[in-house]
Formats: C-alpha cells, sequence, structure tokens
C-alpha cells in the first residue's frame, strides 16, 4: 500500500489507516480487523484513551506487540474519565497529559508512541501549558511526535503558529468540504498534514447509502444538505465517476489534495475493512472528475471558530 509523509518528520503512513474507535467491544472480532488491516498493509493505527474508557487501546496493544517497530501507533489525550463511571471532563492540563499518557503507554504495551495527539482543544485552553506537555514527552522520548485533532480553524492557528505539530486530524469528506475554505490551505503552507477522519460522512458515501436501515438517519440530511439533496448528490458523484464505488469516490477525493497523508476510515466488520482497502488502493480521480465534484458540492466554510 502507497505510504505518505506525515509533515515533515520520519513517519510514513498508509494513505488509509484504521480508526479503531469502530472495532467494537468483543476482543476476537477487534483483533481480527485489526489483524486483517495490518496484514493488508495499513501501518497507521488510530486510537484514543477516552475510546471504551481504555479497552481500545488495550485491544490495539494486544494486537501489535509483535510487530510494534513496522506500524505507527497514534492515540489521543485530553479527555479525563474514570473507568466504570459514565461521562468524561476535558482535561488539557499538563498535570493530566503526564499522567495519562503512562495510562496509555500501559494499556498499548509500548513505551512510546509515534503520534500523541490532543483530542479536542478550545481557544480558552492554557495553550503554552499543552504545548509544554509535548514537548518534555518528547524530549524524553515517550512520544515521537504530536498533533492535534480538531476543526476549530482558531485553535489550529494557534498550534500552527505555536507549536511543532505535524499533523492535525479533522473532519473532511465530500459532503463536508469546510476545511477547504481556510485550513487546509495554512497546512500546506506550513507542511503540516491532514489526517481525514470521516471520510465516508456517516455511511453516506457508500454503497449502503439508501438502505433502509438508513432511512431513519437519511431523513435528519447531513449538515447543510436536506435529505433530497443528500440524494441528489450521491447520484451525481456515481454519474461523474462512472464505475467506482461511492467509498472509492469519497477517499480518492480526499487523497487527490496533497496535504491529506492518510484518510483514517473506520470499520466494524472486515468486510468493511477491505471496502476501504480497495476504495484507497483504486487509481486516483482526474482533474475533471475532482472539478465537477466540486462544482456539485457544496463549499460552505466553517460558520464559527473562524480565522
Amino acid at each position: 500500500m502507497k505510504k505518505r509523509q506525515i509533515g515533515n518528520s520520519d513517519l510514513y503512513a498508509s494513505v488509509v489507516g484504521l480508526g479503531c474507535m469502530s472495532i467494537g467491544v468483543e476482543e476476537e472480532s477487534a483483533r481480527r480487523i485489526i489483524d486483517e488491516a495490518i496484514d493488508a498493509g495499513i501501518n497507521y493505527l488510530d486510537t484514543a484513551d477516552l475510546y471504551d474508557q481504555g479497552l481500545n487501546e488495550e485491544f490495539v496493544g494486544k494486537a501489535i506487540k509483535a510487530k510494534r517497530q513496522e506500524l505507527i501507533i497514534a492515540t489521543k489525550v485530553g479527555n479525563r474519565f474514570e473507568r466504570g463511571k459514565d461521562g468524561w471532563s476535558w482535561d488539557p492540563s499538563k498535570k493530566h497529559i503526564m499522567n495519562a499518557v503512562k495510562d496509555s503507554l500501559h494499556r498499548l504495551q509500548t513505551d512510546y508512541i509515534d503520534l500523541y495527539q490532543l483530542h479536542g482543544g478550545t481557544m480558552e485552553d492554557y495553550i503554552d501549558e499543552v504545548i509544554d506537555a509535548f514537548e518534555e514527552l518528547k524530549k524524553e522520548g515517550i512520544i515521537r511526535y504530536y498533533g492535534i485533532s480538531s476543526i476549530r480553524p482558531t485553535v489550529i492557528r494557534e498550534y500552527v503558529n505555536r507549536s511543532s505539530i505535524i499533523s492535525v486530524m479533522m473532519q473532511y469528506s465530500i459532503l463536508d468540504r469546510r476545511p477547504e475554505e481556510q485550513v487546509l490551505p495554512l497546512l500546506k503552507e506550513n507542511h503540516i498534514s491532514v489526517l481525514a477522519r470521516g471520510p465516508v460522512a456517516k455511511g453516506f458515501l457508500t454503497e449502503r447509502s439508501f438502505d433502509r436501515s438508513k432511512q431513519d438517519l437519511f431523513a435528519k440530511g447531513y449538515l447543510d444538505y436536506s435529505p433530497e439533496e443528500l440524494e441528489a448528490v450521491v447520484n451525481t458523484l456515481k454519474e461523474i465517476c462512472h464505475g467506482r464505488s461511492l467509498t472509492e469516490i469519497g477517499l480518492q477525493y480526499l487523497l487527490h489534495h496533497s496535504s491529506v497523508a492518510s484518510v483514517i476510515a473506520g470499520a466494524s466488520t472486515t468486510r468493511q475493512l477491505r471496502e476501504n482497502i480497495d476504495a484507497a488502493s483504486s487509481s486516483p480521480l482526474t482533474e475533471d472528475e475532482v472539478a465537477q465534484i466540486q462544482q456539485q458540492t457544496k463549499s460552505l466554510g466553517y460558520q464559527q471558530h473562524r480565522l
């Protein structure tokens, strides 16, 4: 599988990564998905301490033990929770980060994390304190690099200007092109990579988008798309890219942008995993296909947290 450099780091991620949040809480099934992903050439696994209150990290840790050196393990921090109790609170303090990383290392059964990400972020945070924590962990060799997971342009700009982040994970898809207005140009200019999550837009950009089981969700629309607009745009995508699956169109559209290092796709079954792998391994979209997709879809910027 093709790989792309994350920022200016020495990390080269497979063009499709495994978003581990979707693998579930049944260990055998989760392990099967992770193992098959690695065997297929996926070397980027993305988890977070918050996912199933650490259980997700534990599953990843068990799966990677024999192959640790070959993989890029990314996890996230910033949400304080107590195992066995509902809910969590936002805590990006240095004290919490320095304690939480120890728990993540234990669950992942490793002595370092390749990419440690702030799991959110606001302008009210003590950003210098967050950066100081990450820089200290990097200096100690506990983490190799760090980044943030955010869709807020104002927050992203602060970390671009004040830190040595190599990546920003953000929601990005054909049906959510908000990053294209302000964020992608900023990151490209500063040689910082995008890790794109939500590439199939809650399943609307898959062949199952019009299943009866999806109708209740479909009736709510998606972002600025009404149900009628969603149906129209999905059919239009099929016409523009005749012969391609919707998943293929969705992933290849993101990979067309040079700032996207990897598309982080979730999979709750091995079938979904294989669909994602096949989609990312297919031929790139043509410039004409990309132009037509952009003409037929919305390009609204963020309404809040603008630069």
